[in-house]
């Protein structure tokens, strides 16, 4: 009986041993899968991912990154500038008249709402859909919403015209007598849509950083840095607790913060979708605007990560398939907005209603024509040709056609808003709007806002998920 079990015994360490030859063996030399394309560099060890994304936040800003941060700032201060006038001598100051009484504050405004859609889609919804490409780009999408949700939030505080008064938007009890907020107004849903999708949008991009943060804590060699990182990283020890309590803490999350990006823009579109203004109340609104939300959203993170993967040196992160699976899921949101113009064509003239009909031809044919058709190419026609992969693959191509999405859903905003106001009823009361230099000083200090808070974004934060990336490094291997 003792022999038996020895030679069981002896079995049992022959097998143990023939296991761990074959797990070194695989090790040195990895099995790649046929029908998984690595994401990341697969040369890439957990201490480079490491050295690789930390090291960019220890180096001084290089060169360029000073070139743009002061472009960037000089945009800025021009906004700056316009918002004093804007504050100081009041609306007047816009191109507005009594007929167009909407115009680029508002257009501002839903354009980069519709920018912010894009980091919560590929933080959120990718994440619940288990989509591993998500993970290079997931940082810098989070960033950007925040940015753009700080960007639109200025437009409607400026519109005010005492902007210093805007907490009286909210409900509260006050000394002012019976003065509460219009409830039914779609402005006052704006005030409550945007305010949560900041709020959770900013808990769940902070909630992701926290393990990075912690090991740019105990690499922090400057007294500054390690306090900064120290006191951000809430007492991060890297346990088997901490990390459980956080996976389950960022699925719920994830889960509270998916239905924002159907419920915000949904809400931004009732500003319009709720009146009788021809134009405005078509009820395709809700979901158009939140397919081309998406659409700008991802045109917009692929325009900033492409300059960022090649003055940055991620190539081995933010790879090729990353910028091609962007560019079909643009594709995609691309061929639903194009798909709602034509609805809303259809609608229009199958409707026989004279006032719709009128205005669709106006769009076309009218002063502003010449903005609908910029709209319809960049928006409708241009996304088609990421059908052709040469034209998902070739950078200079990609970042080219995301460019002109963005100019193109600038253009719509501008389209819906102003096509619809400036001819109305009474030919006596037409009115051309023709933008000021406030006006202009307030969009271009929109974007020197966003891609200077961007580029201080790089230089404080991780711009990739290091914890996130070492999980998909071996994603092709059996």
């Amino acid at each position: 009986m003792a022999a038996v079990f020895k030679d069981i015994e002896f079995k049992g360490l022959e097998e143990e041993v023939r296991i761990q030859n074959e797990i070194e063996s695989v090790t040195a030399h990895p099995v790649y899968s046929p029908l998984r394309e690595p994401l990341i560099d697969e040369s890439k060890s957990f201490s480079d991912v490491t050295n690789d994304i930390c090291s960019l936040l220890e180096r001084p800003p290089a060169k360029g990154w000073w070139i743009l941060f002061g472009i960037s700032s000089t945009l800025l201060f021009l906004g700056i500038i316009a918002a004093i006038n804007t504050v100081t001598l009041g609306i007047g100051t816009w191109g507005l008249n009594k007929t167009v009484g909407w115009a680029f504050g508002i257009t501002n405004f839903v354009f980069w709402i519709g920018i912010g859609h894009a980091g919560t889609f590929i933080s959120a919804i990718l994440y619940l859909f288990a989509q591993k490409w998500r993970t290079s780009i997931n940082r810098s999408a989070e960033a950007m919403t925040l940015i753009a949700v700080m960007c639109a939030g200025v437009f409607p505080i400026l519109h005010m015209g005492r902007p210093w008064l805007f907490y009286w938007i909210m409900p509260y009890p006050n000394t002012r007598g019976s003065l509460w907020v219009n409830f039914r107004s779609p402005l006052l849903w704006d005030f409550f849509a945007i305010s949560t999708y900041f709020t959770i949008s900013l808990v769940f991009w902070y909630l992701g950083l926290v393990p990075d943060l912690a090991t740019a804590r105990d690499r922090a060699k400057s007294k500054w840095r390690r306090t900064f990182y120290t006191v951000l990283s809430l007492g991060w020890n890297g346990s088997n607790r901490t990390w459980s309590r956080y996976e389950t803490v960022y699925g719920v999350l994830a889960a509270l913060a998916t239905p924002l990006v159907l419920s915000v823009h949904s809400i931004v579109s009732f500003d319009f979708a709720t009146s009788l203004v021809p134009g405005w109340h078509s009820t395709i609104f809700p979901p158009y605007f939140v397919a081309g939300a998406v659409f700008s959203g991802f045109a917009m993170v692929t325009t900033l990560l492409i300059p960022v993967r090649k003055v940055m040196h991620l190539d081995g992160y933010i790879t090729i398939q990353h910028l091609d699976n962007m560019c079909k899921i643009t594709l995609l949101t691309g061929s639903i907005v194009g798909l709602s113009y034509l609805t809303e064509l259809f609608i229009g003239f199958y409707s026989g209603n004279p006032n719709e009909i009128f205005l669709i031809l106006n769009r076309m044919g009218g002063p502003y024509a010449w903005a609908y058709w910029v709209m319809f190419s960049c928006n409708a026609l241009i996304p088609q040709l990421f059908w052709f992969k040469a034209c998902r693959t070739k950078i200079p191509l990609i970042l080219t056609l995301c460019i002109l999405v963005n100019v193109g859903m600038w253009f719509e905003r501008f389209v819906i808003i102003v096509t619809s106001l400036h001819r109305d009823y009474l030919p006596s009361s037409w009115a051309i709007f023709i933008p000021t230099v406030t006006d202009v000083g307030l969009l271009v200090g929109s974007f020197g806002l966003f891609f200077t808070a961007f580029l201080i974004f790089l230089r404080l934060f991780p711009v990739i998920s290091m914890n996130e990336v070492k999980g998909v490094l071996h994603y092709a291997r059996d």
